[in-house]
């Protein structure tokens, strides 16, 4: 996948405390995957597959929110006060478009 080009400066990119937070969660997200993994192969019910599988869903729409809120907050805040703050939206304008395709 190309990346596309960013506005945001290694400086201000991630605060140290929500990597951690976005680290613990996609890690807790790994294992929930491997738990329904597990409920496949024990044939566990479909109605219990779907369920699992929408609170996956869930934990990784939380992961996509607490990252766009940090974005705003880091890398669109600074754009701002260095006057690029149109390029900034822009940005985030396209990223958010093509997530909302993939949903």
């Amino acid at each position: 996948m190309a990346r596309a080009a960013t506005i945001c400066l290694p400086h201000v990119y991630l605060d140290p405390e929500v990597e951690k937070e976005l680290q613990d969660r996609l890690s807790r997200i790994e294992g929930h995957v491997r738990g329904v993994r597990r409920m496949l192969t024990e044939q566990a019910t479909c109605e219990d597959l779907l369920l699992q599988l929408a609170a996956i869903r869930s934990a990784l729409t939380q992961v996509q929110a607490r990252l766009l809120e940090n974005h705003i907050e880091t890398c669109v805040a600074d754009a701002v006060r260095r006057g690029r703050g149109r390029k900034a939206l822009d940005h985030l304008k396209s990223a958010l478009a093509q997530v909302m395709k993939m949903q």
